[in-house]
């Protein structure tokens, strides 16, 4: 016999095992939520809030690059667009939301 056969026989032998094994699979459930809110739903918002915070705090000069991964300094910052100098008089526009400081950037602010 396996493990596991065994484990439930012996739950099914105790008849007042019955109704709190109805609670056991609710808090099974409950329990893994939990896990998966601490370990991924929230550090991903936190991730989410400090990379809206670098967006709103961008400037023209500062070092980005794209979510396509062109490396770049900013121009010009509109609503919803920013131009991203690539190259000498080369420039173009993105989206706000595919732009990212580089670590550079990072470490200079913390300093």
């Amino acid at each position: 016999m396996n493990l596991l056969s065994i484990f439930l026989q012996a739950t099914s032998a105790t008849p007042a095992a019955g109704g709190a094994s109805q609670y056991s699979g609710i808090l099974m459930m409950v329990l893994i939520f939990v896990v998966f809110y601490f370990f991924m739903i929230r550090p991903q918002a936190k991730r989410q809030k400090e990379i809206k915070k670098q967006r709103e705090a961008m400037k023209a000069g500062d070092s980005v690059v794209t979510s396509g991964g062109i490396y770049g300094k900013v121009k010009d910052i509109k609503e919803t667009t920013i131009t991203v100098e690539i190259a000498d008089n080369v420039r173009i526009k993105v989206d706000k939301n595919s732009v990212f400081a580089t670590a550079e950037d990072i470490q200079n602010q913390a300093k």
